[in-house]
């Protein structure tokens, strides 16, 4: 099977210019599910998704198929050159938090020592992609007002956080995500079939890149920007969920469909993310659960009441490529298609504000309906005109089945329920009875076994992922 991939540019013809700010209302969201932006993004992710699974081959003395999966740290994994000099810009990054302690003072929210942080990066940003990206790729369109580093400076320092608000979210991490797709844009990584620099990309600098993130948080007390508390994924990621679910499905060949349904013989159940003792284990070796890990490390109480949505999602027994293949429809869904989220995106010419001429506009739904409206700030490029388009979503992370999610806020009455937020997916007849672990709809067995043999007391009705079906899985 072809693997799409992300366009390199040639970057000699190439007109550059400084990435501006586009989406300042709700509408302006639909037109932005409708941009070169939004493909190549989804191109790039899906690309680096792929390259995560385990790969199948044949050994070719024995003719005996070999497994080959992607740990954290694996050696299998070579590095280029680009990657090894990009893992080590954020190492450099991450040293200069030992230069910014935290202030000691009595703050409320985020600690202000971030602002000097972030200060530092900013100042010093530019040498050190000096002294990390080749010269070939920052000087391309130097003959012109802006070149290609200007674009490239852009996303890398939104992909921290801000330092106004003193938080940080998926918005950032999809800034960072941009960055990347830059570099791969203007050639700066290797282009091969096998995948490998795609492993290398995401084993390799994503992942140091989310550590540095979660220092950032732990040291300076990040808010969550855009988050919707309990109601959401995760406060501040979502890509190690994808990448890391990826990690733990059925291993492919070259010419195999992405799955849809199955896991690795030896990846740890989706119901272990509940117990601590796995959850140890398998954060050294896998995204997925590097990133509950952290969510360990800066919550406590019971798994199911700090973060219900994972909670629920463990319960899908159809595999690891079940759960990413919903990881790439929620992905579209509650982070691309969210206004809190996007309205910080900023759109030059390698991520593009035009119109993808092949996009076609599908019917509305829940995730781009009512939209907040905002003035736009005092400075900012006005958008091209735009009408109230629906949404267009990528045709690998489409399903004539997906059933959108509700957050209790988006809801008439004044207080609303997680049974009444999804009606069409709890069964009514269980409003009275105990809660129970969606994977289980006859017994306690399922959560009292994921909680240590005790069944969580006064638990909230489990909330629903669109494709955590207690049936036809």
């Amino acid at each position: 099977m072809e693997v799409t991939k992300l366009d390199i540019l040639n970057p000699e013809t190439r007109t550059f210019i400084q990435p501006v700010k586009r989406i300042n209302e709700g509408h302006h969201v639909s037109r932005f599910l409708m941009s070169k932006a939004y493909r190549d993004i989804m191109v790039f992710v899906l690309q680096l998704n792929r390259a995560m699974y385990p790969c199948l081959s044949q050994d070719a003395s024995s003719s005996k198929q070999v497994i080959q999966a992607w740990e954290l740290g694996a050696s299998d994994v070579s590095l280029s050159d680009t990657v090894r000099q990009i893992r080590g810009l954020i190492g450099q990054l991450n040293s200069i938090i030992d230069e910014v302690p935290p202030d000691l003072g009595p703050r409320r929210f985020g600690n202000v020592s971030f602002r000097k942080w972030y200060e530092l990066v900013e100042a010093r940003l530019p040498d050190l992609l000096n002294d990390h990206l080749p010269p070939s790729i920052l000087s391309a369109g130097s003959g012109s007002e802006v070149n290609a580093k200007a674009e490239l400076l852009s996303y890398l320092l939104g992909g921290f956080g801000s330092s106004q608000r003193l938080d940080y979210g998926t918005g950032h991490e999809l800034s960072f995500v941009a960055f990347l797709g830059c570099v791969w844009k203007l050639g700066g990584f290797e282009n091969s079939a096998s995948g490998n620099e795609e492993r290398g990309i995401v084993l390799g600098v994503i992942e140091p890149y989310l550590e540095l993130v979660r220092r950032l948080i732990k040291t300076y007390t990040l808010e969550p920007a855009g988050s919707h508390g309990v109601w959401g994924l995760d406060d501040h990621a979502f890509l190690p969920y994808l990448f890391g679910s990826a990690q733990y499905g059925p291993a492919i060949s070259e010419t195999d469909k992405t799955p849809v349904e199955g896991s690795l013989t030896s990846a740890p159940d989706p119901a272990d993310v509940t117990k601590t003792a796995i959850v140890s284990r398998e954060r050294t070796r896998n995204m997925y659960f590097s990133a509950i890990g952290f969510i360990y490390d800066v919550k406590k109480g019971p798994f199911w009441e700090h973060s219900p949505m994972l909670y629920d999602i463990s319960g899908v027994r159809a595999g690891w490529a079940k759960i990413n293949k919903g990881m790439i429809k929620m992905y579209v869904a509650e982070v691309l298609s969210k206004f809190p989220v996007v309205q910080h995106f900023y759109f030059g010419s390698l991520f593009s504000w035009d119109k993808d001429p092949d996009a076609v506009p599908q019917p509305g739904t829940v995730h781009t309906a009512s939209q907040p409206t905002v003035s736009a700030p005092s400075g900012a490029a006005p958008p091209q005109p735009v009408t109230k388009s629906p949404p267009v979503v990528h045709p690998m992370a489409t399903s004539s089945s997906f059933v959108g999610t509700a957050a209790p806020w988006a809801k008439q009455s004044s207080v609303t329920s997680p049974m009444t937020a999804f009606p069409s997916q709890v069964d009514q007849r269980s409003i009275s009875q105990t809660p129970r672990h969606p994977s289980d709809s006859n017994s306690r067995t399922a959560a009292s076994d994921r909680t240590g043999g005790q069944m969580p007391t006064n638990m909230p009705p489990p909330l629903r992922a669109p494709w955590a079906r207690t049936s036809g899985e």
